[in-house]
């Protein structure tokens, strides 16, 4: 008996031109490269342009998706974005994207779950093409996250950067084995008893502002890993494969030691962990497509390869997936 599974068609990356240095952020605030690097992993950012929105970002991730699928944008029905930094309170971004592709058929929303959206998106989506209701999807995760920063606050403007990243999939009969293309299997978690930890002090209900970031640094380094772990013991236990059957690790690029760090405790080979970090910094949902789109562009995701996907973020929020390429 066969079943339908949600098939990777393309992928497809955007990152704004304007590339922001550790040289050059120390000298807005009191930090140096070696004091974010030894930190964090990173050495520099891309940053959205004046006048350049998530949506942009978004539209042109999108249309490298369908480029690499070689498949038109009136093909897809179902478009899901992941961000935390629309254009506008509503409406919803992704039907601001669906406009500029030309998509004139289906449905467009966002999905909110700040670092872990893209990993909420792809669930998403998995569960409308399984069930039969749309055939082919654009995934997409975009943030401009540079606009919620305080940038006189060294703790969070080194870590973040803006980008977006997409995939195509499509629904399409498979065996019904582990063995199958495809999302094979997704594990989402929240738990709002920590939303303090890692939250932006404005919305449209409570301060009528955009606000800025705040996090408890060390608080979320605290729980990330045992969360990653917690998700990613679930999508073996779910498949029945485990470490060493993963191809390909794409974590969540945020903090090279909480990717490490997870890794190890995983048992997963360091060498087979797709990082950015360094050269992305954290883009939030953006972060796992714009490194799925840098392995599979350079050859290393191919066709067949078991990959592991993982995040953390605000709320607290946590999700993993295992995709055969």
């Amino acid at each position: 008996m066969t079943v339908r599974r949600s098939v990777v068609r393309g992928v497809g990356a955007y990152l704004p031109a304007r590339v922001m240095t550790n040289e050059e952020l120390s000298r807005k605030v009191a930090t140096d490269d070696a004091w974010i690097q030894q930190r964090t992993g990173i050495r520099e950012r891309h940053l959205a342009a004046e006048g350049e929105y998530t949506s942009h970002l978004g539209i042109a991730a999108a249309r490298a998706a369908l480029a690499n699928a070689k498949m038109s944008a009136d093909a897809i029905d179902l478009v899901v974005l992941a961000t935390s930094t629309p254009d506008q309170t509503f409406p919803a971004t992704a039907v601001t994207i669906q406009a500029e592709l030309g998509i004139l058929k289906g449905a467009a929303f966002d999905v909110q779950a700040v670092c872990s959206g893209f990993v909420y998106a792809l669930a998403t989506a998995d569960l409308f093409l399984r069930s039969g209701s749309f055939q082919r999807a654009l995934v997409i995760g975009a943030e401009t996250f540079s606009r919620l920063l305080d940038w006189s606050d060294r703790t969070t403007c080194v870590l973040f950067g803006d980008g977006a990243g997409a995939l195509v999939l499509e629904a399409e009969e498979q065996p019904g084995t582990m063995k199958d293309r495809g999302v094979l299997t997704t594990q989402l978690r929240s738990d709002g008893r920590y939303r303090e930890k890692l939250y932006v002090d404005g919305g449209p209900s409570t301060t009528g502002t955009t606000g800025h970031l705040h996090m408890e640094g060390r608080e979320v380094f605290r729980y990330a890993v045992g969360m990653i772990t917690d998700v990613v013991d679930a999508a073996f236990s779910a498949t029945g494969y485990g470490a060493n059957d993963i191809d390909w690790f794409v974590p969540h690029q945020a903090n090279r030691r909480i990717i490490d760090g997870s890794a190890k405790k995983l048992g997963i080979a360091p060498e087979k962990i797709v990082i950015t970090v360094d050269r992305h910094a954290n883009t939030s949902a953006a972060s796992i497509p714009l490194a799925l789109a840098q392995a599979a562009g350079d050859g290393r995701i191919k066709s067949g390869n078991l990959v592991l996907l993982e995040a953390m973020g605000g709320g607290f929020t946590w999700a993993s997936a295992l995709v055969r390429w």
